[in-house]
């Protein structure tokens, strides 16, 4: 957690020649949510209210759902105390929408409470909801970003609406690559629900990965 922070990320990659182009155009309906809450150098009960006081507001609206607890102390446990919650909402055609929320840096802010976390952390799921699409907010310019270094076939997604970084990210896409989006409005009806859509296609640059691993 910051400040301190103190923890190592792994990351391992297979190396892909060339990404294919998509076709994500149907957003599904949410049929599980899942998540962890965590907290390091606090009482193992933190975790345990921001499970409490998140389900407490998604229950209301479906059953399946399992939040992980996952509490580390002593020296895995990195250099400064904090506590989150991350929040992922899976769909029957295979998107996830995520939110996530952690409490504020020691000697920052005001102190924040497990409950509060926990319920504002579910009210941020229930945004990306209803914003909805197949991508959530905080990933739009990722998605936008594989599209354009696809192979040169058209690609779709559906989007709900976008983000200023999205948009600014737009406008970079056009000034690197020369790529610009068709963008199509979709109201909210009876086939779309919550927040109006956005439908985004675009020919990809085919991009190729020239990169050789070196023995």
């Amino acid at each position: 957690m910051p400040p301190g922070g103190g923890g190592e990320v792994f990351f391992s990659c297979p190396v892909r020649k060339v990404l294919k182009p998509v076709q994500l155009t149907d957003p599904g309906k949410i049929k599980r949510i899942r998540g962890i809450a965590y907290s390091v150098r606090v009482s193992p009960q933190m975790a345990n209210r921001i499970v409490d006081s998140a389900r407490s507001i998604l229950n209301k609206f479906i059953p399946d759902i399992y939040i992980y607890t996952d509490h580390m102390k002593g020296v895995s446990s990195g250099k400064s105390p904090g506590f989150g919650l991350s929040l992922v909402a899976e769909t029957t055609t295979g998107a996830f929408l995520s939110a996530e929320l952690a409490s504020n840096p020691q000697g920052q802010g005001a102190a924040v409470l497990p409950e509060d976390l926990g319920q504002n952390c579910a009210k941020l799921l229930l945004e990306e909801i209803y914003r909805g699409g197949c991508v959530d907010s905080t990933n739009q310019s990722l998605g936008l970003l594989l599209m354009t270094l696809g192979q040169q076939d058209v690609s779709k997604v559906l989007l709900g609406p976008l983000s200023p970084y999205t948009i600014e990210f737009l406008r970079h896409l056009k000034s690197f690559f020369q790529i610009m989006f068709k963008i199509e409005t979709k109201p909210c009806g009876e086939e779309l629900k919550g927040g109006d859509k956005v439908l985004l296609t675009c020919v990809g640059v085919g991009f190729s990965n020239l990169s050789k691993t070196l023995k």
